[in-house]
């Protein structure tokens, strides 16, 4: 393996020599055979001179440093520059020494062109062997990879296509055609892919390609960073209907923070369907809320649990312990916290919220301040196969978490409910109203504030309808819904988590004086408040 400082040397050293080739062939193409009148001396010192200052003019502005396989016309741009220098300094410093006697002016016209493409020329070429457009039949990789159409006419749309047209490790997908969202770009050229359409016209498209050229798309990219909400789902529709899938490139930020990255399309992220920015909350409330006190989750190891447990970590807490049946997903939350917060105090503990005596144990030796109760079967078809897990983890379970709160002098305790607790039609909705109720039972007896929140759907929650939508989506539908009315209000897992500290911050803050008639005090109900004006436009 050749060294980045070898591979620098023999650039300098080409470079050179083509400087010296350049001025010579410069000379012969002015005065043909008229050129040994100059005589052999006085060539040769002209010659020597210009590849000395062409020497220097590429060393001084790093010339040789570029990397020939990504020869851009940045590149082409900066050998311009320094071939324009070198022939500027070369004309008073050949004057100098021998007042231009006997040499042509039009020579260094000549050598300035020629030494563009003696420079510029090996650049490009070496770029196109490596990236396989030199000696391969290009028309045969359609045969060998997956058709595709590529959405998008920007910089990661030509990125991309360049990606499929390497020689070597292009990847399992060729592009045949590119598409807009409008059709302002049709008919024009990508680096040799023709822009065929827009977007609103796949279904034309993809049957042309057929019919016309026996083409057989298998699939949409989306490499149009703009396109998102309402003009995605429609994509999504119409490609669904055509039996193709949908997939969206990574963004070049994205790229460029993932050093070495390969450009891959992913599935759909359903976040790009959503239409909406995520919603961000009171940031300073939730360090306020956190920082400085002793943080139990239980559940930490699940979707909502584990996010909890990042956010909180990132709020400077005093203590954080981890609680969660799964040994695996213990292992990874707490693996992850270790890399991300060294210094941070924290205990994982693999304990089952059902077991009343163990978690007296863990409440006495942790002595949390704040509990945030994310354990539960949430699970709808599960729970109404095991109604009585369902019972004892989200009844009983939470009934032991909240009196071992009250017991050890917790300040608050948040409940992580659903929207499923509304006039309950199912197990699952129907335990975790009971674990409100249980909740506000342990209140009336106790001066821990309990918070209860409830949640719609939350992306890429293990509970939630989402997970089976992006695995149909991935497999190019069609996505199975409960019924063609049915609405479903969703939120991404940080927006849930967010509003969870949100909630509690704000609970804590409004009722600091709140009592009940024996001098315990709840935020439940306004909890509720917070939770569903937080987001108006669910």
């Amino acid at each position: 393996m050749i060294s980045s400082k070898t591979k620098n040397h023999i650039a300098a050293v080409h470079d050179v020599i083509m400087a010296g080739v350049a001025f010579l062939l410069a000379l012969y193409l002015r005065l043909g055979d008229a050129i040994w009148y100059l005589g052999w001396g006085y060539v040769a010192y002209a010659t020597v001179l210009f590849m000395i200052i062409c020497g220097t003019v590429f060393s001084l502005m790093r010339l040789y440093r570029g990397m020939w396989r990504y020869a851009s016309m940045q590149d082409l741009l900066t050998i311009g520059k320094a071939t324009s220098l070198a022939v500027l300094l070369y004309l008073p410093t050949l004057f100098l020494f021998t007042r231009l006697e006997g040499m042509p002016r039009s020579v260094l016209v000549i050598v300035w062109l020629l030494l563009l493409i003696l420079l510029g020329g090996p650049r490009f070429l070496y770029r196109l062997v490596k990236d396989g457009r030199v000696g391969w039949d290009m028309r045969a990789l359609p045969q060998m990879r997956i058709p595709v159409l590529l959405v998008g006419t920007e910089d990661e749309a030509a990125l991309y296509v360049r990606e499929t047209q390497k020689r070597d490790d292009g990847g399992e997908y060729t592009v045949v055609g590119l598409l807009d969202q409008n059709s302002r770009q049709v008919g024009r050229t990508l680096l040799g892919v023709r822009v065929l359409g827009a977007v609103s016209s796949l279904n034309s498209i993809v049957e042309k390609l057929e019919r016309r050229d026996g083409i057989r798309v298998r699939k949409i990219i989306v490499a149009d960073r703009d396109l998102k909400g309402a003009p995605l789902r429609q994509l999504v529709e119409i490609a669904e209907g055509l039996g193709l899938s949908v997939a969206r490139l990574p963004s070049l930020q994205d790229l460029q923070q993932a050093e070495g990255a390969k450009l891959e399309a992913r599935p759909i992220a359903i976040e790009d369907l959503l239409g909406r920015a995520q919603n961000a909350l009171d940031k300073e409330a939730m360090r306020v809320l956190v920082a400085g006190r002793r943080v139990l989750v239980t559940g930490a190891g699940g979707t909502i649990g584990s996010e909890l447990v990042r956010q909180i970590a990132g709020l400077a807490p005093k203590a954080l312990t981890l609680l969660e049946l799964s040994e695996h997903n213990l292992y990874l939350i707490d693996h992850e916290i270790a890399a991300s917060f060294p210094v941070l105090p924290r205990s994982s503990v693999l304990a089952d919220i059902r077991d009343k005596e163990h978690l007296t144990r863990i409440f006495t030796q942790a002595r949390p301040e704040l509990v945030f109760h994310a354990a539960a079967v949430k699970h709808v078809p599960l729970s109404e196969a095991n109604p009585d897990a369902a019972v004892t983890t989200n009844v009983f379970g939470t009934r032991n978490v909240a009196e071992c709160a009250a017991a050890a002098g917790c300040e608050a305790m948040v409940l992580i409910s659903t929207d499923k607790a509304v006039n309950p039609l199912n197990v699952m909705g129907a335990t975790k109203r009971v674990a409100e109720m249980v909740c506000q039972a342990t209140a009336m007896e106790s001066k821990t504030r309990f918070i209860t929140v409830r949640f719609g759907n939350v992306l890429g929650s293990s509970g939630s309808v989402v997970p089976l939508f992006q695995k149909q989506l991935a497999a190019g539908g069609p996505i199975t819904i409960t019924h063609p009315d049915m609405v479903r209000y969703f939120m991404t897992v940080r927006e849930a988590v967010e509003l969870v500290l949100t909630a509690a911050a704000a609970g804590c803050r409004e009722f600091p004086e709140a009592e009940h008639r024996d001098g315990s005090s709840s935020c439940s109900t306004w909890a509720s408040r917070c939770a569903s004006a937080t987001w108006p436009n669910r």
